[in-house]
């Protein structure tokens, strides 16, 4: 059997010094995390980001960088996770969409916050939001996505 990382992407949003989180539950506790999901089948990181974004916070949101690659092997399930870490900008709400399964809200949060909260899903929730701040952003065309049209 061949070894897969799960690919995942996820999305920082700033408004006002503040970081737009989920708020979900995980292994029967409250965590916060970025809006993130899984990349899925013909679908392309951007499209990814921008669709979980939405369906987990009710914001539309256009891209502005890319922060890079962060991969993490989480010891409660040992599955490794490559995830592709996003900067947007919130065009539009809508607090009437429902949000997926298992989201009980969004929070909008500085980084101390969420640091003193002890909440952060993974410490690449945490690493994201520093990278972010360190300004280490790169263009989105440095992803290169083949089309098979």
């Amino acid at each position: 059997m061949r070894w897969k990382p799960n690919s995942t992407v996820a999305t920082i949003i700033e408004q006002n010094g503040k970081f737009l989180f989920v708020e979900e539950e995980d292994c029967g506790r409250i965590v916060y995390n970025q809006p993130a999901g899984h990349l899925d089948e013909n679908e392309t990181l951007t499209d990814a980001a921008i669709r979980e974004t939405l369906e987990e916070t009710g914001h539309s949101c256009v891209l502005t960088g890319y922060l890079g690659l962060f991969i993490y092997t989480a010891p409660s399930n040992n599955t490794t996770y490559h995830r592709h870490c996003f900067i947007g900008n919130s065009t539009h709400y809508n607090a009437d969409l429902p949000l997926d399964e298992g989201i009980t809200g969004i929070k909008w949060l500085t980084l101390g916050e969420l640091i003193t909260s002890q909440k952060a899903r993974s410490p690449l929730v945490i690493k994201c939001i520093e990278s972010y701040l360190n300004q280490t952003i790169y263009p989105l065309e440095v992803i290169y996505e083949h089309n098979h049209d």
